[in-house]
Formats: C-alpha cells, sequence, structure tokens
C-alpha cells in the first residue's frame, strides 16, 4: 500500500520539529529512517499513524488521507512506538487478546495464536508482561503492531534492549515481513539499517537532508572527504594531528590509531607522512577508508542538536 508524506509541517512553540518533509515510499519497500535525536522521526512516525496532526501538509495513503478520526484508513496501520506501551499486569496471550478485540477480528484466537509464533514468544506466552525481559517485550509490542495484519508497519526503534539472538531474530522477521507490506524502520544502530534495509531516509533538523538505495547513500558519491586510518609506533596526540594542514576532525580510535576526515576533497595521505617523519613519529599502517553509512550519518547530521522528539 502506497504512503505520500506531502509537505508536512510540525512545530512545538518555537521549535520548528518538521519542516516541509515529502517523500513516497511503496509496497514492498523496507525503508530505513535515520536521524539523530531530536531530529523529528518520532513527530513524523505519529502523524504517519494519524496518532499527531500536522500543522501543514497531508498523508496520503492509498489515495485517501489519513486523519485521526478516519479509523478504517487507520486499521490498515500497525504501529510499534519507540516507548512500547504496554499492561505489564496482563498475560501475554491476555495483552495480545485484548489488543485483538480493539479491532475486531474474526476468529480472534487464531490471529493471537499467529502473532505469538511469528514474534517468537510461544514460551512466554502464559508469563506476565512485568516478569518478561526488555527484549521479549519489545516481541510483545510487535506482535499487537502485527495481529490485525496491517498492510503498512510503522516501527519506532523495534530493536531496543535486545541481545545478538533476539537481534538477529527480529531483523530476520523483519525482512519476511517487509515481502507482504509497506515498512518504515527507526533506528539509531547504522548496522542494523545497512543489513535490513534497501532504502534509507536521513533527516536532520526537521529536513531530509539524503533519500535513496542504501548502497548509493553511503557510498562516496554523497561523502566526498577522505577519511584515512593510521597507526602509529607510539601514542596519539589528537591535538597534534588536529592541527595538520586539511583536516577537519581527529577521530581517537586507540592509544596509538586514529582516523583523520579531510576537510574537503584533498588527499591527506602525503601531508600525515610528511608530518610524520618531521615530529619522528613512525607509521605503522595508514590506510583509506570507505565512507560507509555512519560516515555519511555523521557528515550529513553535523551540528544536530537535541531540541525536539
Amino acid at each position: 500500500m502506497p504512503v505520500q508524506v506531502e509537505n508536512i509541517s510540525k512545530t512545538y512553540g518555537s521549535q520548528k520539529a518538521l519542516d516541509q518533509l515529502s517523500f513516497r515510499f511503496d509496497d514492498g519497500e523496507l525503508v530505513g529512517f535515520l536521524g539523530p535525536n531530536g531530529a523529528g522521526k518520532s513527530t513524523l512516525m505519529k502523524i504517519l499513524t494519524g496518532y499527531l496532526a500536522p500543522d501543514e501538509g497531508q498523508v496520503i495513503l492509498n489515495g485517501e488521507k489519513m486523519t485521526s478520526e478516519n479509523y478504517a484508513l487507520r486499521r490498515h496501520i500497525g504501529y510499534l512506538p519507540e516507548n512500547n506501551p504496554l499492561y505489564t499486569d496482563l498475560y501475554v496471550k491476555e495483552f495480545l487478546s485484548f489488543a485483538a478485540g480493539f479491532y475486531q477480528l474474526q476468529h480472534k484466537k487464531q490471529k493471537v495464536a499467529e502473532a505469538i509464533e511469528m514474534t517468537g514468544l510461544g514460551l512466554e506466552q502464559h508469563k506476565k508482561i512485568g516478569a518478561l525481559s526488555k527484549g521479549y517485550r519489545q516481541r510483545v509490542g510487535l506482535a499487537q503492531a502485527l495481529i490485525h495484519n496491517p498492510s503498512v508497519l510503522i516501527l519506532d526503534e523495534p530493536t531496543t534492549g535486545l541481545d545478538p539472538n533476539q537481534l538477529d531474530d527480529i531483523r530476520a522477521l523483519i525482512r519476511q515481513i517487509s515481502r507482504e507490506k509497506t515498512v518504515l524502520f527507526s533506528s539509531h544502530i547504522m548496522q542494523e539499517v545497512e543489513a535490513i534495509c534497501n532504502r534509507v531516509i536521513i533527516i536532520n533538523r526537521g529536513k531530509i537532508v539524503t533519500d535513496g538505495p542504501v548502497e548509493l547513500v553511503r557510498s562516496a558519491q554523497l561523502v566526498t572527504k577522505q577519511q584515512v586510518l593510521v597507526e602509529l609506533s607510539s601514542p596519539v596526540d589528537r591535538e597534534l594531528w588536529q592541527k595538520l594542514p586539511g583536516v577537519d576532525t581527529v577521530e581517537i580510535l586507540s592509544e596509538k590509531s586514529f582516523l583523520a576526515i579531510a576537510l574537503d576533497e584533498r588527499d591527506l595521505r602525503p601531508a600525515i607522512f610528511q608530518f610524520a617523519v618531521e615530529q619522528g613519529l613512525i607509521i605503522l599502517t595508514m590506510n583509506e577508508q570507505q565512507a560507509g553509512l555512519e560516515s555519511v550519518f555523521r557528515e550529513l547530521t553535523k551540528g544536530q542538536t537535541e531540541l525536539t522528539r
């Protein structure tokens, strides 16, 4: 089911959370939605689900305008919010049955059983939610988002608190779901987005700063500043290397290694080598690094402050 976001703006007091955002995602897309804290991600997700009204613009779902009163349209959306509100005094199976009742689902017991099996809650279904680990609570939240078989799934930080094994299971589940549904997936973990998404949207200060296939976004086509990984035979002095002409930032990786990021498109390696010779330092290794999605993210969201969720 196609989703069209048209010129969405939202302001809290004097702070503009979203500023004329427009994009579209279609059936079968698994879209990673990235941005620093305060960029407006959660605000947009609440607007997409109809929980929050925009000040300007509109969301079109399958050709129909989304509003908080359009309950028939909202039934096509499954939503897992970041804080994952749950009734901790209820048993897992009891809670999912309660959630299914809101949608007036036929064959409710069967739908609950399918959601439990899909999210790997079989051994936990007779436990109280309050007794579950944070990872299993996330699974309960995902199960309630899926129980009514929505066409569009909105997931706000769905893997928070999961251990490595659970991460693999949930990622595989999200990939499987995206074969039949439109999925918008918010995360702070760059490697996660690279691993499971086929498209990424990066937002900063309420505006989209890039939108495209993961392979293109993480390539050097968008970030041309060179990154050089250097390992020395003696400890690194960050301030010393920060003064090197052409260097924008220096990230200390260990006692004897650092990552130098260029100020512009110049090649830093000759200057680094010459500087090391002048300082009497020995370079053990020096390698140019690929940009990667994390580097692209840092570059495109530089200077963001935490103001708005």
